[in-house]
């Protein structure tokens, strides 16, 4: 999990399920069983195009808090904000390298610049089925049913609300009535999104290895990769499975491959800490009741460790110049930041880090 969000690729109703094939014929023995079968992503079959030295394209999957599940209204004025000393970045998550991809204005303000963002509904109940779904491991495995995980939700609520006290503002309405029904429908949803997990995967067979993993390693270049994980588990031949819960719903084809660069970071996190390749990588949407599974090599990682060093790059130059573009998408409307950004006729802060400018060390000359 990348900041209890969801994946950023568009919503839709999931690809057809498919059966998940069986581990090689030299493989002693199965991961734990994944519940009813879901959809496969095929490792493509021809050699696949290396990303520019600039970020490009949308981030279409990564798990960045800007899903169909995770976007938040537009947010208020940023200058009411608490003053954050701004440093230069010095790591990457699957939800930055996202937010980069997406446009990199708004990793600016996320990174740089730590403007606020107000709370949403769908974003804070990713959070809250997350932790009950992670506090359920916590009973004996002939208690890990729907109701135990049911009687959860309310508790985790509170202490959610404890821990966040913006949160609070999610449903005040000078109407009270009107305030507890909106908060009624809420835990509601929360619940049924709940209940379909166990559609999809049988807690009582599962033991995780990890719960909530945070993982970081550095890289031969030095670039610093970190994340959260939702799941390890672990094969008693050692083959590992990583598993992230998503609450949106599981998206198109096209958009699988996007899907999974959050799961393939931390595969080649967990790889390069460990030397192990993880044999599955599976996202569980319980918006559509969908599994996505793949199974990585190291050929497919090691791309992916091409591409975040092309991203850091152009992470680099952006800090030391200064230059951080606005990239338009449909994804703009749900953006908390529009008010200060110059596609929406607003004007970002005052750039908080010095800038080198084109032509000096290290920075290419400008045209």
């Amino acid at each position: 999990m990348e900041n209890s969000t969801d994946a950023a690729a568009p919503a839709g109703s999931g690809a057809a399920p498919a059966d998940v094939p069986a581990p090689p014929s030299d493989t002693p023995a199965a991961l734990p069983p994944a519940g009813p079968p879901g959809t496969t992503v095929p490792r493509p079959a021809g050699p696949v195009a290396e990303p520019a030295g600039t970020a490009a394209g949308p981030a279409a999957g990564v798990g960045t808090g800007a899903g169909a599940d995770a976007m938040a209204p537009a947010a208020g004025d940023p200058a009411e904000a608490p003053v954050v000393a701004a440093v230069a970045p010095a790591s990457l998550s699957p939800s930055r390298a996202g937010d980069f991809m997406q446009c990199p204005l708004l990793y600016r303000f996320r990174v740089i610049d730590k403007l606020p963002e107000k709370p949403s509904e769908a974003a804070t109940r990713g959070t809250l089925v997350h932790a009950v779904l992670e506090r359920l491991f916590d009973s004996p495995a002939t208690e890990r049913t729907a109701p135990r995980a049911r009687s959860l939700i309310p508790g985790q609520w509170e202490r959610l609300r404890e821990a966040r006290p913006e949160l609070a503002e999610l449903f005040a309405d000078s109407d009270e009535q009107a305030a507890g029904e909106r908060l009624a429908r809420w835990l509601a949803e929360a619940e049924r999104l709940v209940e379909r997990w166990f559609t999809l995967e049988d807690p009582t067979r599962l033991e995780p290895a990890e719960r909530e993993l945070f993982v970081e390693t550095r890289l031969d270049s030095g670039l610093r990769l970190r994340g959260i994980i939702d799941r390890v588990d672990v094969a008693p031949t050692g083959e590992v499975r990583i598993v992230d819960y998503k609450t949106g719903k599981a998206p198109r084809p096209e958009y699988a491959e996007g899907a999974l660069f959050q799961m393939k970071f931390y595969a080649l996190v967990v790889w390069r800490l460990k030397q192990v390749v993880p044999r599955r990588l599976q996202l569980v949407y319980l918006g559509s009741g969908d599994v996505l599974t793949y199974d990585p090599v190291p050929a497919d990682l090691e791309r992916v460790e091409r591409k975040l060093h092309s991203l850091w790059e152009a992470i680099r130059l952006a800090t030391e110049t200064g230059d951080w573009r606005p990239r338009p998408t449909r994804l703009c409307g749900w953006c908390d930041h529009r008010s200060v950004c110059p596609e929406f006729g607003g004007t970002p802060p005052p750039y908080p880090l010095p800038v080198r400018a084109p032509g000096s060390a290290g920075v290419p000359g400008g045209a």
